[in-house]
């Protein structure tokens, strides 16, 4: 079974200084183009499509140092998002100051190539660190993007092979605080508190405005939740046959006072792990509206569960129907499934497991 890929490599930093005067041209293109499309709808009430901008850059490439497919390829990119915001005129993006843009290279299928141990994009031989054999792949579009200190990265999207999952039967997934997530079969992801035991750290480094020993807290705590949230959600995947997540939204909770806390955890990311890795897999993955799933015994369905703010503390508590004692994240996991599943909702009754 083929799938497509988008495989990540740094660039070595040698290249980075090259690869910033690309990213100011593009933002150069870009700025161009928002002016364009907003004098155009502003004078003709006219919206400009990706191809209609396509002939006003045609041929700036070679002044400006890019590739023809970047300027096409930042045109579409520039059309999709002003379809997508409903604005006649974007953000700027800017190459200077406090608030400058992170650089961004964009290429099109065919535009880059991997010859001689490195990728030959304009003309030009960049050096990475290769992690993935990228020799075996084709490349299709892709572009080399900044991050936050300044270091390069090679994204590209290639075809790959993917084998079928093997796992079995099916798992409900609550999201929390005290645990990121628990599964309905009782496997855990602990909350390592990815960013509060470096909070004290990044305080300092604030205070002290180290920009750069700020940027590398930050990058160290990103690089500690991805890791943890992709080694879980790829357990699950390698071991069920279909995930079922409640429906919790953390930009909603965000605005709450435990907003530290949700943003933490980082749900939204662990959700979109499994939803690209289930259909790599070929494995159903389902969202499901989780209302009162903490509160119903998974056993009887009754609503005797912990309510309320005061009942958050409560992490362990027994039916007063059933005398079943539960567990309160498992619970919830088990209801969610058990709503995956197509069974009644638990402001109804849910069948027993």
């Amino acid at each position: 079974m083929k799938q497509t890929k988008t495989l990540k490599v740094r660039v070595k930093d040698r290249h980075a200084a090259h690869l910033s005067r690309m990213a100011c041209n593009v933002n150069f293109v870009w700025n161009y183009l928002n002016e364009l499309s907003a004098r155009s709808i502003r004078e003709k009430g006219l919206f400009l499509s990706a191809y209609d901008m396509d002939r006003y850059t045609k041929g700036a490439g070679k002044d400006l140092g890019l590739h023809s497919q970047t300027l096409q390829e930042v045109s579409r990119e520039y059309a999709t998002r002003r379809k997508q915001f409903r604005k006649s005129r974007l953000a700027w993006r800017k190459s200077r100051g406090v608030r400058r843009s992170l650089g961004w290279v964009p290429f099109k299928s065919g535009a880059a190539k991997w010859k001689h141990g490195q990728v030959v994009f304009n003309g030009q031989h960049f050096k990475v660190w290769d992690s993935f054999g990228l020799s075996q792949y084709r490349f299709r579009s892709g572009s080399f993007n900044e991050d936050a200190r300044g270091r390069w990265y090679f994204n590209v999207v290639v075809e790959v092979d993917v084998q079928p999952s093997a796992g079995q039967g099916a798992v409900g997934i609550d999201l929390g605080l005290k645990d990121v997530a628990t599964g309905s079969d009782g496997v855990k992801l602990e909350n390592g508190r990815f960013y509060r035991d470096l909070e004290d750290k990044l305080a300092i480094a604030q205070r002290a405005r180290n920009k750069r020993r700020t940027k590398a807290i930050h990058a160290k705590i990103k690089n500690r939740r991805k890791d943890a949230l992709h080694k879980f959600s790829r357990r699950l995947v390698d071991q069920h046959g279909e995930i079922v997540v409640g429906d919790v939204s953390s930009t909603k909770l965000a605005k709450t006072h435990m907003a530290k806390s949700v943003l933490d955890a980082g749900w939204g990311q662990l959700k979109r792990m499994l939803e690209y890795k289930c259909d790599h897999a070929g494995i159903v993955f389902r969202e499901v509206r989780e209302a009162y799933t903490t509160r119903t015994c998974s056993s009887c369905g009754s609503l005797s569960g912990p309510h309320g703010v005061n009942g958050l503390r409560v992490r362990n508590w027994e039916c007063g129907e059933c005398g079943v004692l539960h567990d309160r994240d498992v619970n919830a996991a088990r209801n969610i499934l058990s709503l995956g599943a197509g069974r009644c909702p638990p402001a109804v009754g849910i069948t027993s497991l």
